[in-house]
């Protein structure tokens, strides 16, 4: 069994810590505040085994030393972003397994936020840990990749099981919800899934996590090619990746 901790952290940056209870080991995704990660786990009386980042953004991989020093945990990391992660102990990339007691992780290369960026599936659990590749109802800035690379970063992550629970890294899902009303205004489940998320926000509830098939059905991020979307955009002509690249341009600029 996996038990997943969420834990905000810095502005509006979420850690998580998942426990395998058969082995009794801990993994942190990530290491945005190493002090509320630590306070995490000393209220369960866990110990840190490793750390797995996503990517180099220091609101990522900040705490990294920290935990390390205090748990003698392990660090591994994104191989692709090898040039800005210090003290990592292992590098991995697409196609790697990583474990957790007997469970096993699929290590997914998700280019765009940052060329190395990768993500973290729990296949058999139908769990996923994103990082900033996609948001619920968003996708990731593209700071060093292009279009092209975000848009087959973000079909991998369609291809999942559409029951996956996605653990993202941000509680942005208010801005990302008024930016997709923008762009897929006759979106009737986005109307409905709008109502929940204002609900919850305004009741100070996460949105993390969020179930894959909901934002297949409501992230203009993943729907470029939607016919009503296309045709709100004037680009029904367009490949499906210029599509995406103009639905990244206006959020940009939203």
């Amino acid at each position: 069994m996996l038990k997943v901790v969420q834990i905000p952290c810095l502005s509006d940056n979420y850690g998580f810590l998942v426990h395998d209870e058969a082995s009794k080991q801990t993994i942190s995704i990530d290491s945005p505040d190493a002090q509320a990660i630590s306070m995490a786990l000393e209220q369960r009386n866990w110990s840190l085994s490793a750390i797995w980042n996503t990517h180099h953004h220091f609101d990522h991989v900040g705490g990294n030393a920290a935990l390390q020093t205090r748990w003698g945990c392990e660090i591994i990391a994104p191989k692709g972003d090898a040039a800005h992660i210090e003290h990592a102990d292992h590098w991995v990339g697409d196609g790697d397994k990583l474990k957790i007691g007997n469970i096993t992780a699929d290590i997914i290369h998700t280019p765009g936020h940052t060329m190395g960026h990768v993500i973290y599936v729990f296949k058999d659990k139908k769990i996923a840990f994103v990082g900033d590749t996609l948001f619920a109802l968003g996708c990731g800035r593209l700071f060093e990749g292009g279009p092209k690379d975000m848009w087959r970063s973000l079909q991998k992550l369609s291809a999942l099981d559409p029951q996956t629970k996605i653990y993202c890294a941000h509680e942005y899902t208010e801005g990302n919800l008024r930016f997709a009303q923008t762009v897929d205004p006759q979106n009737a489940e986005l109307k409905t899934r709008g109502g929940k998320i204002t609900s919850l926000r305004a009741a100070g509830k996460w949105t993390i996590p969020f179930v894959l098939a909901e934002d297949i059905a409501t992230n203009p991020f993943l729907r470029a090619s939607d016919p009503k979307i296309r045709e709100h955009l004037g680009l029904q002509e367009a490949s499906n990746w210029e599509v995406f690249a103009e639905i990244r341009r206006r959020k940009d600029e939203f």
